[in-house]
Formats: structure tokens, sequence, C-alpha cells
């Protein structure tokens, strides 16, 4: 008996599993950087969630016993690490009910929550009440002082989850004076264990209901909410602002944003695998259908509040076209930022001197929040040891329009 496959391009999987084994990396591969543990390889996609399982091991020990020293220091960074490798190893499981993937999640909730016990600052799990009795799953990462200040909603990507962001070692928006609510939005993480699915307006209708919970917190500054959403989550943090009109700015970068819908049928089929999980979806047929309407067209001209999109010149899952033609759409004050020679996801940039663009995103949010501050209209091209994104130096007319081929 011949297997079926579940999506056309899974027949591609040999590929997927030779460029992880050669290349060290599971998607994005105009990167470098290695998307295994240190000092590991994996041979095939199967393998991933061991090595991923073995380095949070190594981790928690290390963090249990800095603990039972009393190093907190310590044992935040290593619990740090311990969080992000039992979140990469339950994710390349795409099954339901998995009792691997049950295991692995179980275990990133648990380093999570001693990583609370030895952090700097408060970070509180909230579940915010959703449809039929279910929860989207939250934490929330306060100021030690718990003072009224603003909040960002950080709206993950495909491959992220409510842990993804921020690192409680270096808490880049915590820095800045900010709090930090993260969520499992539609189709990750916890909501997905819950079954809460990643289509229609689900991840809409979460985000609001997260806008409500947040308004009732005596910490968080009501009328400087920020949504900044990464990868697929620059989609649903537009959607999410065209929707509902109560957060003060919305950032939308590692462009996932396009009209066209490019990361379902030109880049790596593992994004179809994911997604299709995360809908809850068989069909492929029924998916396709389903992902035409994954689009930020008709929607742009809802948004209201001051806008920031970030792309890489050459991010695979956003032409740089289709990226000008989201900018185009916008009514709102409105910003661009193009990274000249980069792509899919935006760290450890040469152009912002090895800095990622959380950062500079932050500082955005920064000074919207304290002056006010858009330089509306503007697109400024981010180069390559250059100056950076916010010097008038960098202002950029595009060399494409709508529909024309960019290179």
């Amino acid at each position: 008996m011949i297997k079926n496959l579940r999506t056309k391009r899974d027949n591609q999987q040999w590929m997927l599993d030779l460029a992880l084994k050669t290349r060290g990396r599971v998607q994005n591969f105009e990167r470098d950087y290695l998307e295994v543990p240190e000092g590991k390889t994996a041979h095939n996609y199967q393998m991933l969630p061991k090595v991923w399982k073995e380095a949070g091991e190594f981790h928690e020990e290390l963090g249990k016993k800095a603990q039972k020293e009393g190093f907190n220091h310590t044992a935040t960074e290593h619990y740090d690490h311990a969080v992000e490798s039992y979140r990469m190893a339950q994710h390349p499981i795409f099954y339901d009910d998995n009792p691997v993937k049950i295991y692995l999640s179980d275990k990133l909730k648990e380093m999570v929550d001693r990583r609370s016990e030895v952090a700097s600052y408060p970070i509180e799990r909230v579940e915010v009440p959703f449809d039929d009795g279910k929860t989207i799953s939250c934490l929330l990462h306060l100021l030690p002082d718990r003072r009224n200040a603003p909040c960002i909603i950080y709206v993950p990507g495909m491959d992220q989850t409510k842990e993804s962001f921020p690192h409680v070692r270096h808490n880049v928006a915590a820095e800045r004076g900010f709090h930090v609510l993260t969520m499992d939005g539609p189709g990750q993480g916890n909501s997905n264990i819950q079954k809460i699915r990643a289509v229609g307006d689900n991840y809409e209708r979460a985000g609001a209901a997260v806008i409500d919970y947040l308004l009732e917190r005596e910490e968080v500054d009501s009328s400087k909410i920020g949504i900044y959403g990464i990868s697929m989550g620059s989609y649903w943090s537009l959607r999410l602002a065209s929707y509902d009109h109560r957060a003060a700015a919305v950032a939308s970068a590692v462009a996932c944003f396009n009209p066209n819908n490019t990361i379902f049928t030109e880049s790596s089929p593992r994004f179809k695998q994911v997604f299709m999980y995360m809908a809850g979806m068989d069909d492929e047929d029924e998916f396709d259908k389903m992902a035409k309407q994954m689009t930020v067209k008709g929607y742009m001209d809802k948004i209201q509040c001051p806008t920031l999109l970030v792309t890489g010149e050459f991010d695979p899952l956003c032409p740089l076209e289709d990226a000008i033609e989201v900018f185009n759409d916008l009514t709102c004050k409105k910003e661009m930022w193009v990274f000249e020679n980069q792509f899919h996801p935006l760290v450890n940039l040469k152009n912002l001197g090895g800095l990622d663009n959380h950062q500079y995103i932050l500082d955005w949010f920064f000074r919207f929040f304290n002056d006010g501050k858009v330089n509306d209209s503007r697109v400024s091209y981010v180069k390559e040891n250059g100056v950076g994104p916010f010097d008038k130096s960098s202002e950029w007319n595009p060399t494409v329009g709508v529909g024309q081929k960019y290179f």
C-alpha cells in the first residue's frame, strides 16, 4: 500500500531533510546561522525534536543546580535556554494529541514556571476567556515596580509561541519602560493543544479579547497599548489593528503581510505543513481555499493608528513589491523600513551593528509613546554598515512600483 501524502509537496521531504543535515536549518535557507542546538546535528526532521529535547534537559539540569545554590541570574539564563529548547522540540510535531508533543509542551510550561521563580521581575500566566470555555494563554512580563506604563502585545510568528519573546535575561522591552504581554493566538502553542484553530477571524477576535483584559489591569496605561507582530504575526497584527482600534500604534515586522500568499506556494513545503496543523485541516484543497482569504488586501484602510512596516530587501515570504503595495494601501500615519540585503527573519543584522530588529522597533514605540512622533509616509532604506533607520540620510524612494518585479 502506498501512503497518501498530506500535501502534494510532501514528496519534497527528502530535500528538507537534506537541507537540515547539510545546513543545520529547517527553513529560511538564506540565513547561515544554525537552527539546531550548538554541537548537535539532526540528520532529518524526525530527529529534530529529540536533539532539542536533549538541549532542554541539559539546561534544565544546570538551571536547577544554579537555583538550588541561590544563583538566580545564572538560573534565569539556563531556564531561558531550556524554555527555547523545549519550545523548539515540540514545534515540529504537527499532529493533534501526540503524546510526545504533549510531554514536551508540559516541560515547556514547567521551565516557564521555574524561570518565573528566579526572574528579576514579575511574570504572570494569564488565561483570557475565549470560545466555548477555552482560553487564550498569555505571559505578562511586568516592570519590577508594576508601575502604570505602556504595554506591548507581542504577536508571535507561525514558528513561535508566547515564550519566544522577550528573553528574561535581557528584556529589551522592560529596558525601555514597557510591560509586555505575549499570546498564544489561535493555532499557536497552548491554543493548538486546546484545538483553537488559526482560521477565519479567530486571531482578530482573540487579540481583541486580550486588549479587553489589558484594559482592566492597573499596571497598563490604556492609552499606550502597542501591537508588535513578527513574521506570520506581521499579518495577524495588521488584521488585528484593522479589526480593533484601541491600540495606539502597531509595528508589523519580518514581513508575511504580503497580499499574494507566496509562503504557501513558492517557499518551503514546511510552511504549509505547519499551517495546515495550525488550522486543523487535513484536506489540502480545503486549506488552499481558506489560505486565499489570508490577505491584508481590503483591510489596510481600516487601520487608524500609526503603523510601522519592517521588511528585508529580499524576503522571499513577501517580495518587496508586495510590501510596497501594502504600504501604499495604508491610509493612517505610516513608516516602512527596508533592510538592505536582508531576508527572513531580521536578526543579527549588519545593518544594526549585529542587533536584532527588536531593539529599534521598540525604540520606535518609545519615541511615539513619549512624544507622538511618526515620520509619516517615510520609507527608510537601512544600509549594511549604515546609520540605521532614523537618520534622514536613509530616506528612500522605492525603485519599484506595485505589480512590478524588484530585481
